[in-house]
């Protein structure tokens, strides 16, 4: 124990555990966690029932399929050591080959990327033994791989890919191929945790076939394993795979009669009609020579005692709480919600958004996270979030080093945004949060967006007639189908997000950006109230330059206007002189005469000339604010548990 601890001290840090849910990333950021406290478990939908007891600021949700949420936690962490246990399709209810591949091995290119230009120490990432296919005895690290499905293509995939950057790149990384973990926390539809739940009972279950063998190793060696390897990180173990197993094959047979024998079940309990048959002919099992002679590691932990040491925790478990405790379980969740409130002048509103906001959620009974961008308000916005988050780990709060707009302060939350989808709100109150149940309610029906659709704004008749009438000629000029009378408040699904922040343009539109990604879109009829607080910060000239903005980031249509009537007066104007000089001709004494003809003419071209030099000029305008290249935002600091967390000393392009 104390070896293990003098290489936990030994590690650089930060550390990250990446999966710092799941099974063998819990348990790893425990043992870590016990020794040091710049530790952090990275999770996609919050805290779960492993991780209950550790501190809120030692866990960072991050949905990390995401290159931009990536971004931000390496920026933000700075990580020295990294432990990735991410993993997808280890289960027979995972599937779906695209998000094998986007999360077992695109978003570790993504994420490796991102640490090459850091000062790393360490990366270790969990592989699996299944790499090697189903009938490999003993294999050694060199030996062929064969892989016999999605999953464990992926695995070798990113087996291959770490050993180039490992070897040809000098990436400090190391691949640990992992045999069958069992141990505290186990998934509770796991084989050892419900025959140990059924042992407990005085029982044994049936087996389809006891034959089948596995190479047990206690995740209490696995972690240990993890350690060693980012520890002694040296150019011998660059893009190493290393098997991680106790090097000794038990069937399924004998684990039952070992269990029975353990655990005192009688001898006439029945596990399996396959009891009576021979063993022998089972040989799945590691060696795992490489791992002890770069390391210095073995599996220590004997079969025997890593059950009994199980069953404790197995013991506190009812059958009930394991198939609970289960992913298979987690999984049927209800779909977790961010909000994203857009804040200036909005100080009196926070609490009351919050409030609102809180009440909603509870009524839909959703896991969520609330973020609030604080544009660089001039009054104690700021300091009313930190007071909020202090009270609520599911309250974030950005601060921005100057105002952005509220265009650039939703792109800012959704950057940071880790759950399955994102609520865009103004901060000042004019968007009804209790609307949001309308919207989810409508997302589960399967549309990707729901937008607010305003019918009626509670505001003086000429401006509601003006808003109204923005929408439709919008409508009309843009080459995207755009719903009219809708704002920016709407529901947005993960992977639109995933898209939106794929587009680079710096001058955002967000509603006509919504239009023109597409998906499944609908819309919810809304009465849109006053501003609850204060005056509204909207001007005229701010609603003029609403619309420039909105026209000439999604029309071309002034500029064919202006080639039409330039064409159109081109031919009026040739017929006006070949009209004229036939006058002249025939009847010249009824040809127009004098400056009045000339001049209304030198003044039609001339303004036309001038209104085409001023359109061309505002598509040339935005032109030069995306070649520019300017970052799009700049986050001054990010309020979590109520600390502020500076971040102008961290400058990353946004």
């Amino acid at each position: 124990m104390s070896d293990l601890i003098e290489h936990i001290r030994a590690l650089q840090g930060p550390i990250l555990i990446t999966g710092g849910g799941g099974f063998v990333g819990a348990n790893l950021f425990h043992t870590i966690l016990a020794q040091r406290s710049d530790v952090y478990a990275v999770v996609q939908n919050g805290r779960n029932w492993r991780l209950e007891g550790a501190p809120d600021a030692n866990i960072v949700t991050a949905n990390l399929n995401d290159a931009a949420a990536q971004k931000h936690l390496v920026e933000q962490l700075g990580p020295r050591t990294v432990f990735d246990c991410v993993a997808y399709g280890a289960y027979s209810f995972e599937q779906d080959p695209r998000l094998i591949y986007a999360t077992n091995f695109e978003s570790i290119v993504s994420l490796t990327t991102l640490l090459a230009d850091r000062p790393l120490a360490a990366f270790v990432h969990a592989g699996s033994s299944s790499e090697y296919g189903t009938n490999s005895a003993g294999p050694v690290e060199e030996d062929r791989c064969d892989p016999n499905s999605h999953y464990a293509v992926s695995k070798v995939a990113c087996a291959e890919y770490l050993r180039y950057m490992g070897k040809e790149r000098r990436f400090p990384c190391t691949n640990l191929r992992l045999y069958s973990v069992y141990g505290p926390l186990e998934d509770g539809s796991r084989l050892i945790p419900n025959l140990l739940r059924k042992a407990l009972s005085g029982t044994l279950p049936p087996f389809v076939d006891a034959r089948t063998s596995r190479d047990f190793v206690h995740v209490d060696d696995v972690c240990r394993a993890f350690i060693y390897a980012a520890a002694k990180m040296n150019p011998d173990l660059y893009g190493e795979s290393l098997n991680i197993g106790s090097g000794k094959c038990t069937t399924i047979g004998e684990l039952a009669v070992l269990t029975r024998d353990l655990f005192g079940v009688s001898e006439e309990a029945r596990f399996g009609s396959m009891e009576a048959r021979a063993w022998d002919l089972a040989d799945w099992y590691s060696n795992p020579s490489k791992a002890e002679n770069l390391l210095g590691w073995r599996a220590d932990i004997s079969l025997a005692e890593g059950l009994k040491a199980m069953g404790k925790w197995v013991e506190t478990l009812s059958e009930e709480d394991l198939a609970q405790l289960s992913k298979r379980s987690t999984n049927k969740r209800r779909r977790s919600v961010s909000a994203i409130i857009a804040c200036y002048k909005d100080e009196p509103a926070i609490p009351v958004m919050y409030q609102r906001l809180k009440e909603t959620f509870r009524r839909l009974g959703v896991d969520h996270e609330i973020i609030f961008v604080n544009d660089c308000s001039p009054d104690d916005s700021a300091l009313v979030i930190r007071e909020i988050t202090a009270k609520d780990p599911n309250v974030i709060g950005i601060s921005h080093s100057r105002n952005f707009g509220s265009q650039m302060a939703f792109r800012s939350g959704m950057e940071l945004a880790s759950k399955d989808a994102v609520v865009l709100l103004d901060g000042d109150l004019q968007d009804p949060p209790e609307l949001i149940e309308d919207f989810y309610h409508k997302w589960e029906e399967g549309f990707d967006v729901v937008y607010g659709r305003r019918i009626q704004r509670e505001m003086p008749w000429h401006w509601g007639l003006l808003y109204k009438a923005f929408y439709r000629v919008f409508a009309a000029f843009s080459y995207v189908s755009i719903p009219l009378d809708a704002g920016d408040f709407s529901l947005i699904d993960r992977k639109v997000v995933q898209w939106l922040l794929s587009c680079p343009e710096r001058d955002l539109f967000m509603r006509g950006l919504r239009a023109y990604v597409g998906f499944r879109q609908t819309g919810v009829d809304y009465v849109r109230p006053e501003r609850m607080f204060g005056r509204t910060t909207n001007t005229f000239t701010k609603n003029i330059d609403w619309a420039k903005k909105g026209i000439f980031s999604f029309s071309n249509v002034p500029l064919t206007m202006l080639t039409t009537a330039g064409l159109t007066l081109l031919g009026i104007s040739i017929v006006a002189a070949i009209v004229v000089a036939a006058m002249r001709l025939i009847w010249p004494d009824v040809a127009p005469r004098g400056a009045t003809t000339l001049l209304i003419s030198i003044l039609m071209f001339g303004s036309l000339n001038l209104f085409g030099i001023g359109l061309v000029g505002e598509y040339i305008g935005k032109i030069l604010i995306e070649v520019k290249g300017r970052p799009r935002l700049i986050r001054a600091a990010l309020i979590r548990h109520g600390v502020v967390t500076d971040q102008a000393a961290k400058p990353g392009r946004h």
